[in-house]
C-alpha cells in the first residue's frame, strides 16, 4: 500500500476489504508489541492520580489527596505534599519533584493498595544530611537526592518490605534502596540502579 501524503489515511472508497482487514491487522500487531512508557507504569488510563502518607515523625497524615486531575498537576495538593514531607528536624520544606509522586502513586497500585506510606524521610535540608551522615546510621549519601526532593524513604504497614522493594524495583522509575534493618525502602527519581 502507498501513500502520497506522509500521515494521509486512506479512506474505505480508496481501498479494498482485504487491504482494510489487513491494514487493521497490522496495526492490531502493532499495538501487542511493548511499549516502555506505558508499560512502566501499568494499569487503565487514569483520569485523576492520588496519594495518601502519613509522616512517622509529625503524625501528619493526607488520605486520597488528589494531586493530578484532567491531565495537569494541582499546585494546592503538590504543596500539601511537599509539606508533609518536610526536613522536621529544620523545619524546611521543598518543592518535590511531581515525578517522585507519581512513582508513589504507581507503587501503591502496583501494591493494590490505598493505604497510606508510612514516611521515615522525605526532603532533607543539606546541615540535615550532614547531620545523619555524621551519626552513621541508614546509608545517608553526602549528596543525597533527599536534598534535591526527589527521594523519600517509606514503609507499608501490614505489607511485606521485601515485597514493597520488588514492586518499586518492578517499575523502573528511579533508584530503590532496600533497608530490613531500619525497616525502610527508599525510592528515588534518580537513574535506575538498586542497593
Amino acid at each position: 500500500m502507498s501513500f502520497t501524503e506522509i500521515g494521509k489515511i486512506p479512506t474505505p472508497e480508496r481501498i479494498s476489504r482485504r487491504k482494510f482487514l489487513r491494514l487493521g491487522m497490522m496495526t492490531a500487531a502493532g499495538l501487542a508489541l511493548p511499549l516502555p512508557a506505558l508499560a512502566r507504569f501499568p494499569g487503565p488510563v487514569v483520569v485523576e492520580k492520588t496519594l495518601s502518607l502519613y509522616n512517622t515523625h509529625t503524625g501528619e497524615t493526607l488520605n486520597s489527596a488528589v494531586y493530578w486531575a484532567e491531565g495537569r498537576y494541582l499546585p494546592e495538593a503538590l504543596t500539601s505534599i511537599s509539606h508533609l514531607l518536610r526536613d522536621h528536624r529544620a523545619n524546611e520544606a521543598t518543592a518535590m519533584d511531581p515525578q517522585l509522586f507519581d512513582l508513589l502513586y504507581a507503587l501503591s497500585r502496583q501494591m493494590e493498595t490505598s493505604e497510606p506510606f508510612h514516611v521515615i524521610s522525605g526532603f532533607r535540608s543539606p546541615v540535615t544530611n550532614d547531620q545523619l551522615r555524621r551519626q552513621g546510621g541508614g546509608g545517608v549519601a553526602k549528596y543525597s537526592l533527599h536534598m534535591d526532593g526527589k527521594a523519600v524513604d517509606l514503609r507499608l504497614p501490614g505489607r511485606n518490605l521485601a515485597a514493597l522493594r520488588r514492586a518499586a524495583m518492578s517499575l523502573n522509575g528511579g533508584g530503590v534502596g532496600y533497608y530490613p534493618r531500619y525497616q525502610f525502602v527508599h525510592v528515588d527519581t534518580g537513574r535506575v540502579r538498586t542497593w
